[in-house]
């Protein structure tokens, strides 16, 4: 499913769900991780596809090395798969931020009025450590004003999808007491935790104004989205890194 923020030009961003590539198999759909065993080709038109939607070359989409730092990086050129990071920032026209995910929240920000762009990959470790924050940091740096940010939390695991146990919960919790609010309680001695309420968190955190949150469970959605825990639930994933991936996009 492809889904739009209301708070982002639409024009100029989309959340990619699974559908519409040509990837087949576990792959069915439009996987875009170059780091997986999919046909290299498939693959390619897949991103072609990608940047079609925006009136562009797959050589404008600039693709992160993602891991799961609160490393944030400025961008003037496209590259792929070469930047070390987990946010992106730009300033430029006709590059297109992308931040692959399958569970993990996909943050996109935009300063339309000063044009500074954002994107974080924010899986919880991601966002606890600081990347929504560092990301909107950057921004300002990059001449963005606090008060024109408008930022999206697309498509993720939603919390009923989302268990963890008790060392997960106390990690958060004495980090601040106040985390306790994003988890609720799961099975014995486990419990279910709000990654996309606590993204909005960070944000909020940050004193942005203008947010909107998708709302989409990736983990239920077995037809429209990939999810890397779905597929490990079943037993889908042979080796690492080989699993299919959304994407989403945002440009000036």
């Amino acid at each position: 499913m492809t889904y739009w923020a209301q708070n982002l030009l639409r024009a100029k961003h989309c959340f990619f769900g699974s559908q519409g590539g040509c990837s087949t198999g576990f792959y069915q759909g439009l996987n875009v991780n170059t780091k997986s065993d999919d046909n290299v080709e498939c693959v390619a038109a897949n991103l072609d596809k990608v940047a079609g939607y925006f009136g562009l070359k797959s050589n404008s989409l600039h693709l992160l090395n993602q891991g799961v730092s609160d490393v944030v990086q400025y961008v003037d050129a496209p590259t792929r798969d070469v930047m070390q990071a987990d946010g992106v920032v730009t300033d430029k026209t006709d590059i297109v931020l992308c931040i692959r995910t399958a569970d993990c929240a996909p943050v996109l920000l935009a300063d339309y009025k000063q044009g500074v762009i954002g994107a974080a990959h924010a899986g919880w470790r991601g966002a606890w450590s600081g990347i929504i924050e560092n990301t909107i940091d950057l921004m300002l740096e990059r001449g963005a004003k606090l008060e024109n940010i408008c930022a999206a939390v697309g498509p993720c695991i939603a919390q009923k999808s989302y268990e963890v146990d008790d060392n997960f919960y106390r990690q958060f919790v004495e980090k601040d007491k106040n985390y306790a609010r994003f988890f609720i309680a799961g099975q014995k001695n486990h419990f279910q935790f709000d990654l996309e309420d606590f993204c909005r968190s960070r944000l909020e955190l940050k004193e942005i104004k203008n947010i909107s949150v998708s709302g989409k469970d990736t983990y239920a959605l077995t037809n429209e989205y990939y999810s890397f825990r779905r597929f490990t639930h079943q037993k889908l994933i042979q080796k690492p890194k080989c699993f299919p991936t959304e994407i989403s996009c945002i440009v000036l």
